[in-house]
């Protein structure tokens, strides 16, 4: 089971994410987990399993692209991206998913630990309607192994997503 430590302030080693987070004064906590290099689950799979949480609170963060542009998306673990939903949300014509490489470039995060918040550049970003009522959610804090735990709202009024359908 993971620890569980609540962040009160800008502090040394503070991921980006969790630096957005303390300069906004939005309530969240911080949990943690060993992360299993073995482990064929996928990220937020492994995370929701090694915390004991619900797949469907713990978010996975994907970037997307049409090639000029490019977006966030932020979904349950245990969904599927919808491309056509998530282009349509974007503003977008037909998007694919960014080449792990050039997502860990644009965001400055390594994949399994890319976060919505602290992004290199901020994105358009939209987060999986399903989730938009929810008062707790946890996303990556910015490194594998760690995750932050926060009401959707607060994520999107961070990020300054918006909710919309991302998942068939």
């Amino acid at each position: 089971m993971g620890r569980k430590s609540r962040s009160k302030g800008v502090h040394a080693g503070a991921t980006p994410a969790i630096r957005v987070l303390d300069r906004a004064g939005l309530p969240y906590e911080t949990v943690a987990y060993t992360h299993d290099e073995r482990s064929e689950l996928g990220f937020g799979l492994e995370a929701a399993a090694a915390l004991g949480e619900d797949p469907a609170a713990v978010l996975k963060t994907l970037l997307v692209g049409d090639g000029r542009a490019v977006g966030v998306c932020v979904i349950p673990s245990d969904r599927r991206l919808d491309l056509k939903s998530a282009a349509h949300a974007l503003g977008m014509k037909r998007v694919a998913l960014i080449e792990p490489s050039d997502a860990e470039r644009m965001t400055g995060y390594v994949v399994g630990g890319i976060s919505p918040l602290g992004q290199k550049k901020r994105l358009p970003t939209v987060i999986d309607a399903s989730v938009e009522e929810r008062d707790r959610v946890l996303v990556s804090a910015g490194r594998r192994g760690l995750s932050l735990v926060l009401a959707a709202a607060d994520l999107a009024r961070a990020t300054g997503a918006v909710f919309a359908s991302l998942t068939a």
